[in-house]
């Protein structure tokens, strides 16, 4: 008796299947597989010149003094700074995004997939989601500046009086984590879907509860896909550029308002990269190119190391199986 069989475990077997050779299809068939491969490649290849071109030019102009110093207003490149409080606007706005979508996302997801009573809320709440998606940013960047600029809600951006410019930190966060929202719902609800039923009922069977159950066994086997959505959303958050000109106001630097640092700078306004190479591209108001492109260069960089890490866990949670 071999080892397979005192461990209870069945020998692998390979598997083959035939493969229908495309030389049999019919001319049609033939000529719609040349267009999708043809479609295919040329994708890849606009793909990979923007990405060639961008890093090309990024390297050819970003310095190490560009991260460290913060925008200025002047005559020349050489008297306007770097990109420091952009970046940092970008980092801030990008942890409030996702501070506020990660545990909606993840609550929503997990009473659709695990309750979804009522089923009329429920569906409703499913259109809602979808509908989120497809909304254009400008849209939600408007709703946001009319929601925040009302009185009730002054305390979360400047104020000059009476009147509430609804412009922070706050508010562009707020409205950003919308974007993310429907993706991090979208892959966590893929996760809890993807585990067999009868985790379920092991789970319940051994005492535990309905909560317990969804906190200890399915919100743990559900990991790759909640940081696969959340990174995706992040990924959304730091390349949006009309909630940040309507809800940030994209000035220069950090602009606090009060005097306690942490609700200050939520309250304040500022810019992120985004705001930074709209302003700084040869079409913008600062016509600076070079430090558009190094600007475009930093957040090309992150998001090609966003999506790195959704590959990575891709990979590892398709070699995690379950067995029937």
């Amino acid at each position: 008796m071999d080892g397979q069989a005192l461990t209870g475990q069945a020998p692998l077997r390979a598997r083959t299947r035939a493969v229908e050779s495309s030389s049999t299809w019919r001319l049609v068939d033939r000529l719609g597989l040349g267009v999708c491969w043809l479609l295919g490649i040329l994708f890849c290849a606009i793909a990979a010149s923007i990405v060639i071109f961008m890093l090309v030019q990024g390297i050819r102009y970003v310095r190490p003094s560009l991260f460290v110093t913060s925008p200025t207003a002047g005559f020349g490149e050489s008297h306007t700074g770097g990109f420091l409080d952009p970046l940092i606007g970008t980092v801030v706005v990008a942890g409030l995004g996702v501070a506020i979508a990660l545990p909606l996302g993840v609550t929503i997801a997990v009473w659709l997939s695990e309750y979804g009573r009522p089923s009329a809320l429920a569906r409703a709440c499913e259109s809602t989601i979808e509908m989120l998606a497809g909304v254009p940013d400008i849209v939600l960047a408007l709703f946001g500046l009319l929601i925040f600029s009302s009185p009730i809600l002054g305390f979360l951006s400047r104020t000059s009086g009476h009147v509430v410019f609804g412009r922070s930190f706050f508010a562009a966060g707020a409205m950003l984590s919308l974007v993310a929202l429907p993706l991090i719902v979208g892959s966590t609800r893929e996760g809890l879907q993807a585990i067999p039923a009868h985790i379920r009922e092991a789970s319940l069977a051994v005492g535990k509860t309905r909560f317990a159950t969804i906190r200890r066994v399915l919100l743990p086997t559900a990991r790759p896909n909640v940081i696969t959505g959340t990174m995706l959303g992040l990924g959304r958050i730091i390349g949006d550029t009309a909630i940040i000109v309507v809800l940030l106001g994209a000035t220069l630097t950090i602009n606090q308002a009060g005097g306690t640092p942490l609700v200050g700078l939520l309250k304040g306004t500022g810019s992120t990269l985004t705001s930074f190479i709209y302003e700084n591209a040869p079409t913008g108001e600062s016509n600076q190119p070079s430090k558009a492109y190094a600007a475009a260069f930093v957040l090309l960089l992150m998001v090609l190391a966003l999506n790195l890490c959704v590959d990575l866990i891709g990979r590892r949670r398709k070699a995690l199986t379950w067995s029937s």
